[in-house]
């Protein structure tokens, strides 16, 4: 028997390694907003475009370590909207979003470290790669990461060949 968990907004279960694909496309939809505000945060204060991305970089460390249902905006979800748009009708693997966020990890702290390095634009070229990432997916459910998983898992697969 497989593992599942219940969603208790829609009493319905949900394969314990699958979310609701709607999930990830509102979280993009938040993830959109704070990075838009952090690119025009950073034409004004560095400083503070350097605090906003910090805590969404901590959102995306969250995502990646725990997976999308424990990420902050998974619980805001699953919370406030999942009750009201019904049970899923589409559900989608989380280990490739789990990956989607650690990219997004990688790029917001590259964003951080040049808004606290002083190099303005090396914080706001990787805030926003993170942007376009984040509305790629909210807008048209293209998820980049996703798309990415399998190759990086097939190179992770593959072993050494052997040498003679």
């Amino acid at each position: 028997m497989s593992a599942e968990i219940r969603n208790t907004a829609t009493r319905q279960a949900i394969p314990a390694n699958s979310v609701d694909v709607r999930g990830p496309r509102f979280a993009a939809w938040i993830t959109t907003a704070v990075l838009v505000v952090v690119l025009i945060t950073a034409a004004f204060s560095t400083a503070a475009a350097a605090v906003l991305i910090a805590i969404q970089a901590v959102v995306f460390a969250i995502g990646s370590a725990t997976g999308p249902r424990r990420s902050p905006y998974g619980r805001i979800y699953a919370a406030l909207v999942a009750p009201r748009v019904g049970p899923p009708t589409e559900t989608e693997p989380a280990e490739p979003l789990r990956f989607a966020q650690l990219l997004g990890l990688i790029f917001s702290a590259v964003s951080l470290l040049g808004f606290l390095a002083g190099a303005s634009v090396v914080g706001a070229v990787f805030a926003g790669f993170a942007l376009f990432a984040a509305f790629l997916n909210a807008a048209f459910g293209i998820c980049l990461g996703c798309r990415i998983y399998p190759l990086v898992t097939r190179f992770r697969r593959t072993p050494a060949p052997a040498s003679n």
